[in-house]
């Protein structure tokens, strides 16, 4: 069918179609690119640290700034999205990182390195900010759940891949070439999207005497509803991104000694939450997202309660389950916020992930200075105590949405 077909008729496109696959397919391929560049650094942490001679917390910020740049960079690309078309935008976002990606292991200095991986996360910012608002307007709301499930899976395997391929590499060479060889991998990621991404349908572009991007903003963070989504990423990412970033440093010390390469394969644990993710989809198809949610949320407090035991399998154990918990709390938590907004749905996932790299940046980097501090049990504690915060805002999700005109896509109602 045509570009010119009536959108108001149009209902986006259904699972099993050949542009629904291509569409998920190109997500999963950008989410690949995005995140494998994004936490690459975070599986060799113990050996920045130890190269540069700085502390566990201080080399986080090689994480913490590329996500800082990600926070700061996902309202202005969603402006960008609204006036060029969310493919030509998330085109731009992902070459121009690429590039970036290519140039981090080029760095001289630890300010170089930090800048670069800031200006990195900055381009970075335009795959998280348009993702959720593509796929929402172009497939069909009964599925829009199980693809932003698809997406946070393409997620997973990029932050997998980032990890496990930079983690043994680095250790065999250095830092650099590990970084490097992650790079290229997420280049030719890129190119699959570039190949597959379906042309939009729905998108309409700016629309000049609609609400101004400041109302749209507005509208999205004066809902309550809205604000208990914005906790989620926020709280449970910070919590998440806390763990990843110094459980390694637990395992590098006593009582277990383990090797870099040993402690890379942990990220493995990724896998697990590619498979979550979908399984929450599809779980959210059939019992609404509120229950999902919430048992995504008690199965994370129970992951992390397991990880301050002193024996390494159930250590292990708890990671996974941790891991489970988080991608299918996520997966929700995100496509919830695509399907709850009525005006400026860009705006508004790009308020979620505002706050989902706000967390990962705050809780992250004081999460390490609780490890510090006070050792693995207060961090962990810590998280869980966070993921209750998040659970019991919630409540707030269910509220009814006041109906307002939209001025970046025509928008039939949605159930909560």
């Amino acid at each position: 069918m045509s570009s010119t077909t009536d959108t108001t008729t149009w209902e986006g496109h259904p699972r099993g179609s050949r542009e629904y696959k291509r569409l998920v397919a190109a997500l999963l391929f950008a989410g690949i690119a995005t995140f494998a560049q994004l936490y690459s650094v975070q599986g060799i942490l113990p050996l920045i640290a130890s190269n540069l001679q700085i502390t566990p917390s201080q080399s986080s910020l090689t994480v913490g700034l590329a996500t800082v740049g990600v926070a700061v960079a996902v309202l202005p690309w969603s402006v960008v999205a609204d006036r060029i078309g969310r493919v030509k935008a998330m085109t731009i976002s992902i070459v121009t990182a690429t590039v970036l990606g290519l140039i981090v292991p080029l760095s001289s200095s630890l300010p170089m390195l930090l800048s670069v991986r800031f200006l990195e996360g900055l381009a970075l910012g335009g795959l998280p900010a348009i993702a959720i608002a593509y796929l929402s307007e172009e497939v069909h709301p009964r599925f829009t759940a199980l693809a932003a499930a698809t997406y946070v899976s393409g997620t997973t395997l990029g932050g997998l891949l980032g990890r496990v391929v930079a983690g043994p590499v680095a250790e065999f060479t250095d830092w650099r070439i590990g970084t490097m060889t992650v790079s290229l991998v997420a280049a030719v990621a890129a190119v699959l999207f570039l190949v597959l991404a379906p042309k939009p349908r729905r998108f309409r572009g700016h629309v000049e005497d609609g609400p101004p991007v400041t109302t749209r903003l507005w509208a999205n963070l004066k809902d309550p509803g809205m604000l208990a989504l914005y906790a989620q990423g926020f709280l449970l990412m910070g919590g998440f991104v806390a763990v990843y970033n110094f459980l390694g440093f637990r395992l590098n010390g006593e009582p277990f000694g383990l090797p870099q390469s040993a402690i890379s394969l942990i990220f493995v644990a990724y896998l697990s939450g590619t498979v979550s993710s979908r399984v929450a989809g599809q779980l959210a198809v059939k019992f609404d997202r509120g229950p999902v949610l919430a048992g995504s949320t008690a199965v994370m407090i129970a992951g992390v309660a397991l990880t301050i035991s002193d024996n390494l399998v159930v250590i292990l154990t708890g990671l996974v389950v941790f891991t489970v918990g988080f991608f299918a709390a996520h997966a929700i938590a995100s496509g919830w916020t695509g399907q709850r907004a009525v005006v400026g749905r860009a705006q508004a996932t790009s308020l979620y992930n505002l706050f989902y790299y706000g967390g990962s940046s705050v809780v992250g980097w004081g999460g390490g200075v609780i490890f510090q501090q006070f050792g693995w049990t207060a961090m962990a504690v810590t998280v869980m105590g966070l993921a209750l915060l998040a659970a019991a805002v919630m409540r707030f999700a269910h509220q009814p949405r006041v109906r307002q005109p939209s001025a970046d896509q025509p928008m039939a109602p949605q159930p909560t």
